[in-house]
């Protein structure tokens, strides 16, 4: 049997290289699974793709995700926010809250959505609008500290609702999640990328919750809903 230490120190060192390599790959591969999968198993009870399992809430936060150079809803938002109508008119939900990016004049995320519920009958006075919802981590706490919010469903798709939903509760919020479609709906090539790219935002999620909490961009004085 081939003795390390009877080999010559420059081949030792190179050995114990060759061995750790493929356990660091391992680890890096295997530690965002694993994170998410922590954040999916905490969050499962608390997320629903069938909308009349919904639990009612007094909230619906809707969290932005882009719109069109003519202002309109991209698809996904478009059904982020049907969702929300669908549970206001079920008498699920009270009020809704449009989070999303106004960085800005050119780009308004929240008055696309506004507009887009309000032609579907949901009154004005029933849409609240966080200009400043720039990431689904200051979209919960502004949701919270601006806004009053202490209940909510959280509506995304399905790929972004655990994360969505850990964030809010670990930041006060008492929060299940309403997922839409997006697997299956969606190009896979499109759904490959939000999925991987979900798997870093889960780690960057978590070191904000756990390590650093930094204040939103943005906070400003107590609105309430």
């Amino acid at each position: 049997m081939l003795m390390l230490s009877k080999l010559p120190k420059g081949l030792t060192r190179h050995w114990h290289i060759s061995l750790s390599l493929p356990l660091i790959l391992l680890g890096a591969l295997l530690t965002p699974l694993a994170l998410r999968s922590y954040v999916e198993a905490s969050t499962y009870t608390r997320r629903y793709t069938n909308i009349n399992q919904v639990p009612s809430k007094p909230v619906a936060i809707v969290f932005g995700a882009g719109v069109w150079e003519d202002g309109t809803p991209m698809p996904m938002l478009a059904d982020r926010i049907q969702g929300a109508i669908d549970l206001y008119h079920l008498g699920r939900v009270g009020k809704i809250l449009m989070t999303g990016d106004n960085a800005t004049p050119e780009y308004n995320e929240v008055i696309a959505m506004q507009y887009y519920a309000h032609e579907q009958g949901i009154p004005l006075e029933d849409i609240k609008l966080d200009y400043a919802g720039f990431s689904t981590y200051e979209s919960c706490y502004r949701a919270r500290e601006i806004f009053g919010i202490q209940q909510a469903v959280l509506i995304t798709q399905q790929y972004h609702l655990s994360r969505a939903v850990y964030t809010c509760n670990q930041l006060g919020i008492n929060a299940v999640g309403y997922g839409t479609p997006d697997w299956g709906k969606y190009q896979d090539e499109s759904m490959r990328f939000y999925t991987q790219r979900e798997m870093l935002a889960i780690i960057k999620a978590l070191v904000e919750l756990h390590i650093l909490r930094p204040k939103p961009t943005f906070l400003g004085p107590f609105e309430g809903m």
